[in-house]
């Protein structure tokens, strides 16, 4: 059922007229009023509407974006890549032809400002959304989440996942375009048991993300099918979650050095993390790879030029954004069931070799 204005004022205890002045910032309200009118918004999941409205019609030509960290290559290439498919077929003079306005939106890998961004969008009636990066893995959150992307489908909106898994329930997506984590990571690990390694360190990425469970599942797999601690005991002391950055990578290669002196290997989670690593490695005096090997995840553009270069595993993110924008845009057909598994390439580099002899 739509919600209405006068839904909004009932709920809120106010006139009409005030919520009105509220949502379009004409006219001086109170605070308190101000607040109880936002509150009802959001608990009522309201949304301009109405021919007449020109917030609705100034805005049809927005696209939003939304990312983990602007910052970090790993997002930044895939929305820019987004972008370059975003737009209709003007002619480079400026003038309105078609184009959309992307909007990149930075949620810091929080979910409350995940679903405060889409709400936005929602009210803004975006013509098409694409989410970036893992999932948080929060049943209360996903259910949220679902019944946002619900709403906006149903008005119109395309949406489009890129990097990461459907939702449970994912009847809203036009399409989820996901990376091979799992099979990443696990012929890495194969990589580097085939070398001799037997002692490897993990530093993991945040618990709750799918990306960090995916590339995880892969890199114990590797370990039990070589018939490497089959009961995980012994990866579970020698695995170190924490954020996607250098910092982490860095601290938790100390940790991991720590419980284990020993180990001839560390995989990180991504490859901004094995940097940290890598440092870590160098500031305990160890030599790289000649007494631990380091590896990491996405290939991002600075990994080559790495010393040595670091072994890795490739994610095509320009090719998977530039994707999920023309599927945003309706310039793509979907793939077969909405859902397609983009493969990942291992990329072998200096940073591994064999584990020094005794």
């Amino acid at each position: 059922m739509t919600v209405t204005l006068a839904d909004v004022a009932a709920r809120a205890r106010v006139s009409p007229a005030t919520v009105s002045r509220v949502l379009n910032g004409n006219y001086p309200v109170a605070a308190s009023t101000r607040e109880r009118v936002l509150r009802a918004v959001d608990d009522l999941d309201y949304v301009l509407n109405g021919p007449a409205s020109s917030l609705a019609a100034a805005t049809s030509d927005l696209v939003g974006i939304l990312v983990n960290d602007i910052a970090d290559p790993f997002f930044g290439i895939m929305a820019g890549a987004a972008q370059t498919q975003i737009g209709g077929p003007g002619d480079g003079s400026g003038r309105a032809g078609g184009e959309k306005l992307a909007v990149i939106c930075n949620t810091g890998g929080s979910p409350e400002r995940e679903l405060t961004y889409l709400t936005l969008l929602q009210r803004q009636r975006a013509a098409a959304v694409v989410l970036t990066g893992g999932a948080i893995e929060n049943a209360d959150h996903q259910a949220a989440m679902a019944a946002k992307l619900a709403k906006m489908a149903d008005a119109g909106t395309r949406i489009v996942f890129c990097g990461r898994p459907p939702l449970p329930d994912g009847d809203a997506l036009v399409a989820a375009l996901a990376f091979d984590n799992r099979g990443g990571g696990r012929r890495l690990t194969e990589h580097l048991i085939a070398l001799g390694h037997r002692r490897i360190g993990y530093v993991a990425g945040p618990p709750e993300r799918t990306t960090t469970r995916h590339r995880l599942e892969g890199h114990r797999e590797a370990l039990r099918a070589a018939g490497l601690d089959a009961e995980g005991t012994e990866q579970e002391r020698l695995t170190v979650h924490g954020p996607y950055d250098r910092r982490s990578g860095y601290e938790a290669t100390l940790e991991t050095l720590r419980r284990d002196p020993g180990i001839t290997a560390v995989v990180a989670a991504n490859d901004t993390v094995a940097l940290g690593a890598c440092a870590a490695v160098r500031d305990q005096g160890l030599r790289i790879p000649q007494d631990i090997s380091v590896a990491g995840f996405d290939d991002l553009p600075f990994s080559v030029d790495a010393v040595p270069a670091l072994t890795t595993v490739r994610l095509p993110l320009f090719e998977a954004g530039a994707r999920a924008g023309r599927l945003a845009m309706g310039k793509e057909d979907p793939p077969p069931g909405g859902i397609a598994t983009i493969a990942a390439e291992l990329m072998i580099r200096g940073s591994t070799a064999p584990p020094r002899a005794g």
